[in-house]
């Protein structure tokens, strides 16, 4: 039976990883091609909710999955007995940048919740625009490790 969920676990992860990345790659284009404030104006409060809410049911997604998928390699006990292992630091290295990614995303989906259809302070606006390109660049490196991870085990 574990056998079968974890499966499932692998396959739900990898679908929503993929759509989590995609969906980063997108909402990045669509912020950089659209430099008229009015047509941003138009177009982000009608697709930022609906990305956002998908943003957060693909993270619980991508956590619970992976805490089963740590479950099914014993990767756990890896992080609390560091061995220096190729495995071992790309496991490390890939839960830091998760941690990171988590805490962006929260503090981007808060602002964008909040501010949605109204104007934002510079401080706002500064810490939606940073989080979202932080978001983008970590989900490259956690994808990276992701595949280091893969590969070894």
């Amino acid at each position: 039976m574990f056998d079968v969920v974890t499966e499932w676990a692998f396959h739900i992860h990898l679908i929503m990883a993929i759509s989590w990345i995609g969906g980063s790659v997108f909402m990045f284009i669509l912020g950089v091609s659209l430099r008229d404030k009015k047509a941003q104006q138009e177009v982000y409060p009608h697709v930022g909710p609906i990305f956002g809410w998908f943003e957060v049911a693909a993270l619980i997604s991508l956590l619970s999955s992976g805490v089963v998928l740590g479950m099914k390699y014993s990767l756990f006990s890896l992080l609390f007995n560091d061995n220096g292992t190729p495995l071992s630091h790309a496991l490390n290295m890939k839960l830091i940048l998760v941690i990171i990614l988590t805490i962006a995303t929260v503090v981007h989906f808060v602002i964008a919740y909040r501010t949605n259809g109204k104007e934002r302070t510079r401080t706002e606006q500064l810490l939606s625009r940073g989080s979202s390109m932080l978001i983008l660049f970590l989900n490259l490196f956690v994808m990276h490790y992701a595949i280091v991870l893969r590969n070894i085990l």
